[in-house]
C-alpha cells in the first residue's frame, strides 16, 4: 500500500496557471491561421499584426476587406472580426469571443494537468496528488520526493519546440549585425554561443509532432545531444522541407517560459528521411536530459507559476503513522474490553470479527493499490466504530429473543436474521453519504471517502457472515444447547414464562 504526503513525506506546490499567456497564445495561433487562409484564397493584404489578443489586418480596397471577413468569419469562428479604419488605411480586427476565451482558458488547465502527470511519472513518483483547485489553480503533491528543487525545476518549466529556416539575405545579415531593421516577418533570436540570428515567422515543426525525445550523445563529436524522433506528418513536412532548402540553415528553437534560444542551426546538407532529427550544441549531459524529459513529456498550455510551496519532511511523516496506528490500537482494544465485558463470550466474537474486519479492510486496500493518508486512517479508526455497531445490534437482537423465551438455538437464528434487516439499511445510508463525499469531494476527502466506504462493505461481511460463523462453529457442536455466554439478559418485573437459563 502506498503511503500519501502526509505519511510519506515529500513536497505540496500549489500553482497558479497564467491565463492571459494562454489567451496571447491562441491568439498568436489564429492570427498564424488567419494569414495561411488569406493566402490559400489569394486574398493580398498589407500586414496580419496582433496586439495581446486581438489580431489587426491592414488592406488597400474594400471588396478584399469584405472577402476576407466572410472568409475567416467562415473558418475562424472563435474570433468575432470587425472592419474598421480610414478608406486609405482598411482595417479587420479579430477578438476573442467569451465562449472561446472560456474554452481556452478551461483547456489549458486540463493540457497543464495532463503534462504535469506525464512529467511527474518521469520522476518516477508513486501516486502522485495533481488536482485542480478553483478556476486557474492546481495541487500538486509529491510523495517521497526529496530534491523538492530538481521537482520545481522540472514541473515548472515551460519547454516548447520549433523549427525555422534562417534568413540569410543581405538584410537579415544587417539587422544581425546591428547595423540594419529586421525585415518584416522575421525574428531576430540568440544562439547558445551568443551569436544573433534573422529567423522567418513561418513555423515549420513544434512539438506536436514528436513522438518521442531520448537523451544521447552525438556519433561525430560525442557530445551530449537529445535524439528526436517525429511522427508521420512531421516526418513528412522535414523530409520536404530540408529536400527543397538544401545548402540553407534550418535553426531548432527551445522555447521556455515565452524566452526563445537557438538551440543549433546547422545546414541543411541532403534530404533527411525516416523522421529521425538531433538536437546538439553545447549542452551538457544534465541539459541533455532534461530537455528530453521536456520534450517527451508535452509543453505545457500556459505558464505555471509556484504561488505556494511546503515540505513535510520523513521525520514527521513517520510521527504521523505512529501516531495514526495508535488511535486505531488504542480504539481497537478498548471496543475489545467492553465487548467481552458486556457480552462475555458473544463480545469475544464480536472481538475477533472486528479483527478479521480490520485485516481484509487492509488487504482490500493493499490490491486496490490505494494511498494510504491521515483522513485514511481516521476513516479506519471510524470504521471499527461503525462495524461494532453491527455486533451490538446482533447481541441485542439475540438478548431480546431470550427475553421472549425463544430457546439458545432459535434465539441465535432470529437475532442474526431479524437484526440483518436493519445492519442493511443504516449501512446503506452510511454508504451513500460516503459516495457523495468521493463523488464531490477532492484530495484528503476523497481518500477519506474510498475508506470509509470500503469499509462499510468489509464491516457487513465480518459483522454478519464472519461472526455468525464463529457463532455457530462454538455452539453447533452441542446436540441440546441449554445457556449461551451473552452476558446479563434484563427481564421484566415479573419474569416470564419459559425464561431459558442464561450464562453471565
Amino acid at each position: 500500500m502506498y503511503l500519501g504526503l502526509d505519511l510519506r513525506g515529500g513536497v505540496h506546490f500549489l500553482m497558479q496557471v497564467d491565463m492571459r499567456a494562454a489567451l496571447t497564445k491562441r491568439a498568436e495561433s489564429l492570427a498564424g491561421d488567419a494569414r495561411s487562409l488569406l493566402r490559400e484564397r489569394g486574398l493580398r493584404h498589407a500586414g496580419v499584426a496582433r496586439d495581446g489578443n486581438d489580431v489587426e489586418i491592414r488592406f488597400r480596397d474594400r471588396e478584399t476587406l469584405d472577402s476576407a471577413q466572410r472568409l475567416l468569419a467562415e473558418q475562424l469562428p472563435e474570433m468575432q472580426w470587425t472592419a474598421g479604419g480610414t478608406p486609405e488605411d482598411l482595417r479587420l480586427s479579430g477578438v476573442l469571443t467569451t465562449e472561446a476565451a472560456r474554452r481556452v482558458q478551461e483547456t489549458a488547465v486540463r493540457q497543464n494537468i495532463t503534462t504535469l502527470h506525464n512529467r511527474v511519472n518521469e520522476l518516477g513518483v508513486a501516486e502522485p496528488v495533481i488536482q485542480q483547485q478553483g478556476a486557474d489553480r492546481v495541487v500538486v503533491q509529491l510523495p517521497g520526493v526529496q530534491d523538492t528543487a530538481k521537482a520545481k525545476d522540472i514541473i515548472g518549466r515551460t519547454a516548447t519546440l520549433e523549427v525555422r529556416l534562417v534568413d540569410e539575405s543581405t538584410e537579415a545579415q544587417a539587422a544581425a549585425a546591428g547595423t540594419g531593421p529586421v525585415p518584416f516577418g522575421r525574428e531576430r533570436y540568440v544562439e547558445r554561443g551568443g551569436a544573433p540570428l534573422i529567423l522567418r515567422r513561418d513555423v515549420i515543426l513544434t512539438g506536436e509532432n514528436l513522438t518521442d525525445a531520448q537523451p544521447g550523445f552525438d556519433s561525430q563529436t560525442q557530445e551530449p545531444a537529445v535524439h528526436l524522433t517525429l511522427d508521420a506528418k512531421g516526418a513528412r513536412i522535414f523530409r520536404d522541407v530540408t529536400r527543397e532548402n538544401v545548402g540553407r540553415r534550418m535553426a531548432i528553437l527551445l522555447f521556455e517560459k515565452g524566452r526563445g534560444e537557438v538551440v543549433t542551426a546547422p545546414v541543411i546538407r541532403s534530404e533527411i528521411g525516416g523522421g529521425r532529427v538531433q538536437i546538439s550544441g553545447r549542452m551538457t549531459t544534465a541539459e541533455a536530459n532534461d530537455v528530453a524529459l521536456l520534450l517527451r513529456s508535452g509543453s505545457l498550455a500556459a505558464p505555471m507559476e509556484i504561488i505556494e510551496e511546503r515540505t513535510i519532511g520523513p521525520s514527521l511523516g513517520a510521527d504521523n503513522i505512529s501516531k495514526g496506528f495508535n488511535s486505531v490500537l488504542y480504539g481497537f482494544v478498548a471496543i475489545a474490553v467492553f465487548m467481552c465485558i458486556y457480552y462475555m463470550l458473544f463480545g469475544v466474537f464480536s472481538t475477533l470479527s472486528l479483527a478479521f474486519n480490520l485485516l481484509l479492510l487492509i488487504a482490500v486496500l493493499s490490491m486496490l493499490q490505494a494511498t494510504l493518508t491521515l483522513p485514511g486512517i481516521a476513516a479506519i479508526a471510524l470504521t471499527l466504530g461503525m462495524a461494532i455497531d453491527a455486533n451490538v445490534l446482533i447481541n441485542e437482537r439475540v438478548r431480546e429473543e431470550l427475553r421472549g423465551g425463544a430457546s439458545p438455538q432459535q434465539a441465535i437464528h432470529q437475532g442474526y436474521e431479524r437484526a440483518w434487516a436493519t445492519i442493511l439499511d443504516s449501512n446503506i445510508t452510511t454508504l451513500i453519504a460516503g459516495l457523495a463525499l468521493l463523488i464531490f469531494g477532492s484530495g484528503p476527502v476523497r481518500g477519506f471517502a474510498v475508506v470509509h466506504c470500503i469499509g462499510i462493505l468489509t464491516s457487513m461481511f465480518s459483522a454478519v457472515m464472519f461472526s455468525r460463523g464463529l457463532v455457530n462453529f462454538w455452539y453447533g457442536r452441542q446436540k441440546k444447547l441449554k445457556s449461551v455466554s451473552i452476558g446479563q439478559v434484563w427481564t421484566p418485573p415479573g419474569g416470564t414464562t419459559g425464561t431459558p437459563v442464561v450464562k453471565a
